[in-house]
């Protein structure tokens, strides 16, 4: 099977609430058609954090409309990179797939003085990865 022409990436977080759904939004934002960004959570909330939804809207991105998720195989599955931000081993392992583990400050439950460094972390590490993936950021 010949590898999509375009990436996917899954964002994986215990609640789907803070900080996949950041990475999500900042990479569909900077990666535009050229990459699919999906996010869920091994224990998803019910709404994403007021607080994320907020730094975000600050950054012009609107997130409001985003629902956490449930994490399942087939959207693991169904990715070339699966970047985990402290959903320890929840999340299922598949041989081929690329595996990074993003050390972030969890926003949840904290406001959007603190969620700010952390979006900030998440973009620069966005770009990193459009980077490596050949893939040149959007303005």
């Amino acid at each position: 099977m010949s590898s999509p022409a375009v990436p996917s990436v899954l964002f994986v977080c215990v609640h789907n609430a803070g900080r996949s759904q950041m990475a999500a939004a900042f990479l569909t934002r900077l990666g535009g058609e050229r990459v699919e960004a999906r996010s869920a959570g091994s224990a998803p909330a019910d709404t994403v954090n007021p607080a994320v939804v907020e730094a975000l809207a600050e950054v012009g991105i609107d997130v409001s409309a985003e629902v956490p998720k449930v994490l399942t195989v087939e959207a693991v599955q169904a990715s070339d990179v699966v970047i985990t931000m402290g959903c320890g081993d929840a999340c299922p392992y598949f041989p081929g797939k690329r595996y990074l583990d993003w050390k972030l400050e969890d926003p949840a439950g904290q406001g959007v003085d603190a969620v700010r460094p952390i979006r900030d972390q998440i973009e620069q590490r966005i770009r990193g990865l459009l980077a490596e993936l050949g893939i040149e950021a959007a303005a």
